[in-house]
This record gives structure tokens, sequence and C-alpha cells, in this order.
């Protein structure tokens, strides 16, 4: 049998991982003319860990160095909205680890053999019969995995007519700040913008701020050093050490459901079938469970029964996370001064257990 995988990053990669390790005859076709990503840090939580398990690779990320979950949420005074009981997370839910994006990228790549690996190849369509036509010429495979992101050749060949990228009227930052001392991971709001760190392992400092802003707005490190210049410390602190070359901005969009995942031979996985906004932190989990849960389906059950029971499996579950992901980024770009004085105020008040609530079914994936 045979999986051709369209598309290198996180997904697509852990994609060829779980269908190699079933005996399948595995080729990833990546544009990019090497398997790397550009980025910044990446927190990898419990349920993505599980999905590394099954594809024997959760030590070696866990040897690079573990971390606690986040803290919670504060206002830019600095005062606590929630504070989440990180010992209880950990005995709930299991570990987190952060990651260098490109680190991940490396560990599931040197997971697959150097022959699978076609970068430089530019996907031009998806065909529901199992072919692939690319700038190489024509590939057909039992199974074609879209994993090819939020522009997705895969998904637009499939769905011709389904919706495209939504913007969310926020842009992202990201950046590494140089080692400094912080106590632990954090999220703050404000009003309409918010700013969030977790330690790496090598004590630098992964960062990331969201902003609304019109589509297609840019903003360098000196306008970020003087928009939270008044937030509370570290903030101010790790914008002031930061290098301008270290800052990535991307606008962030979501897409609209669609009505299933697969398609004949083909599925899609990850952000090509749900990108999410990045308010749960977990696309890359939700890419890792995905690839994992398709190939266990397929290889199990068959091609057709197979591909029907991973999209009962996955729809439902993606679709409610992106939901979800959703909602949490509303309270915190909520801009009126009377109506986020309300949430600061309103916040606190609740019980620990209703955030956790809305936590537990990220968190508690298995496969």
């Amino acid at each position: 049998m045979k999986a051709i995988i369209v598309g290198g990053g996180i997904g697509g990669l852990a994609a060829a991982v779980a269908f190699q390790r079933r005996g399948w005859e595995v080729e990833v076709l990546e544009r990019a003319p090497e398997f790397t990503e550009v980025g910044a840090g990446l927190a990898i939580q419990p349920n993505g860990l599980r999905a590394l398990d099954a594809l024997g690779l959760g030590d070696s990320l866990r040897a690079g160095g573990l971390a606690d979950p986040p803290a919670g949420v504060r206002s830019t005074s600095g005062g606590w909205l929630i504070r989440n009981d990180i010992d209880d997370l950990k005995r709930r839910f299991g570990q987190w680890v952060t990651v260098h994006r490109a680190d991940l990228i490396d560990l599931l790549r040197s997971a697959v053999p150097v022959q699978a690996l076609r970068p430089g190849t530019q996907v031009r369509r998806v065909r529901p019969d199992g072919t692939v036509l690319h700038g190489g010429g024509t590939s057909t495979a039992d199974l074609v995995v879209g994993a090819d992101g939020l522009h997705s050749v895969t998904r637009r060949s499939l769905w011709p007519h389904a919706p495209g990228p939504r913007y969310v009227g926020y842009t992202t930052w990201r950046l590494i700040a140089p080692p400094q001392p912080i106590e632990g991971s954090a999220e703050t709001w404000g009003r309409g913008e918010r700013f969030g760190h977790l330690p790496m392992p090598d004590g630098r400092v992964y960062c990331y701020l969201m902003a609304n802003a019109p589509a297609a707005s840019q903003a360098g490190l000196a306008e970020l050093r003087e928009r939270f210049a008044r937030w509370h410390d570290p903030i101010p602190a790790l914008l002031a050490s930061a290098r301008e070359d270290t800052v990535l901005q991307h606008d962030t969009y979501e897409l609209p459901n669609l009505r299933t995942y697969v398609r004949g031979k083909a599925a899609v996985l990850g952000d090509a079938a749900h990108a999410m906004t990045p308010n749960l932190g977990q696309g890359a989990c939700q890419a890792l469970e995905d690839a994992v849960a398709l190939a266990h389906a397929v290889d199990t059950l068959g091609m057709s029964p197979g591909l029907a029971a991973y999209d009962r499996a996955r729809r439902p579950r993606t679709q409610l996370i992106v939901r979800r992901s959703r909602q949490v980024g509303a309270f915190a770009h909520w801009t009126s001064p009377s109506l986020t004085a309300l949430r600061d105020v309103a916040i606190p008040l609740l019980p620990r257990s209703f955030f956790e609530r809305s936590l537990a079914p990220a968190y508690s994936w298995t496969i």
C-alpha cells in the first residue's frame, strides 16, 4: 500500500511516520526546497505528546526538556484573571513540552526514509482517484493525504466550492527573546491586544503578540515596544531584549467547516482540514492527532471504512476545538473599555472548574 502526502510540515511528516511505521510506502511532496519551518516556539500539550508517543517519538521530545502547563491569564497591570493549578493539570492530563518548530520538523523528518522525501515539488491538483498532478509529472497512490496547510491545493481540488480562509480580525507576531528569568508561561489580555510568553528548554523565551488590525497591516519591533511599554513585567523587558530579525508577523485566519474530510481515496488533515486560531495552542497538536488517527483507521479497517471512521472521529472533535478557540479569542479581543473592565472583574470570580472543563476535551485525547 502506498500513501502520497501533500505537504511536509508537522502534519504531513507525522502522517508519513505513521504510515511508514505500519509498513506502507510513503511519498512526501513538499513545495519548499527543503523540509524545515520558519517559526518560533511551540507548546506541545499532553494530547500532542500522546500522538508523538504513538509515532515512537514522544520520549525524544521529552528528552529536550519538559515544561509546565500555562500558569493562566493576567490583566495588563499583572493581576490574575485566570490562575491555573499547574500540578493538578499535570496530574490529570500529563506533561507539556516546549520546542522550536524547526526542531520538531527535524525530529519528524528524521523518522521518514530519505528516499520518500521530495522537496521542491509543486502540487497542482489532487484527484479523488488517488492521482496527484505536480511539477515533476503525475503520481498515484492508494491514498492521498492533503496536509498542505491553510491555502491547501488538496482542499481546493477536492472541494472547489468550499469557502476559503477567513480573516478573524487580528494579526499575530511571534519572536524568541534571549535567555532571561521568567515565572513560567502566561498570557496577558488588554483591549483588543494580548501578549503571551513561555520559556524554552535552553532558557530563551518564546513570545507571541496579537492585536486587532486590518488584514495585511504591518508593525515592527519598535512599534510593539511602544505599544506594550506600560504593561506589567516582564513584557517590556522581553520586547527590549528581542532583535528585529527574530520577529515574524502573520495575519490570523481560520477555515470554515467542511462537511467531510474525505473524498474518494483522499483525506485532508491539520490546517488543510480545520485551520484554527492559535488561542488554545492546539493547531499542531490536532495535526499530530489527525495523522495518527488516519493511519490507524485506514490500516486497521481498510480504505473506505477507515476513511469513513477517520471522518467520524476527527471532524466533530477538530471543529469543536476550532469553535472554542474562536470563542476564547473573542473575549481576549474586546475593545470596549466598559466590557473589558467588566471582563477583568468577572472572570476572577468564576470557579476554576469552569475553565478546566473547557480544556479537558482538548487535553484528554487518546488513540
